[in-house]
């Protein structure tokens, strides 16, 4: 039997996929997942490292170094330093120049609780203008 162009067009109807109910779901999705996405920042330390390497810096600023070596020892201007005394030596060399930062340049293989310790002697001494360098290897 032979179908008229109206049952044709009629059967060409019903094999379309629609594509509707699909797009619904997708998008309902979507906004599901941008909802229920968490934005929180994670807690983090935050270092400012310097963009030039060291080497660049001139030689004119005056800076108080101390050196942790890989046998977990404070040296000062070359001096071996207790660590209850790093304070005092802080204070003392600040006092000789105001402007002077603390740079610290810890060894790979030195303790990091030794670090917070120089840290927190320096703030103790008033120094606040602390800074790290690429830890020696």
């Amino acid at each position: 039997m032979r179908k008229t162009p109206s049952q044709m067009a009629q059967d060409d109807e019903d094999n379309e996929i629609n594509l509707t109910p699909m797009l619904d779901v997708v998008f309902i999705m979507l906004i599901f997942f941008i909802v229920t996405a968490s934005f929180i920042k994670e807690a983090g330390l935050d270092v400012n490292r310097p963009d030039v390497p060291e080497t660049n810096i001139p030689e004119q600023n005056v800076s108080i170094v101390v050196n942790l070596t890989e046998l977990n020892e404070i040296r000062i201007d070359g001096r071996i330093i207790d660590p209850r005394a790093v304070r005092a030596n802080i204070e003392r060399m600040h006092a000789e120049e105001p402007d002077a930062p603390v740079v610290i340049r810890p060894h790979v293989k030195s303790k990091n609780s030794l670090l917070i310790t120089v840290m927190d002697a320096a703030r103790q001494a008033g120094v606040y203008n602390i800074s790290l360098t690429d830890p020696v290897t």
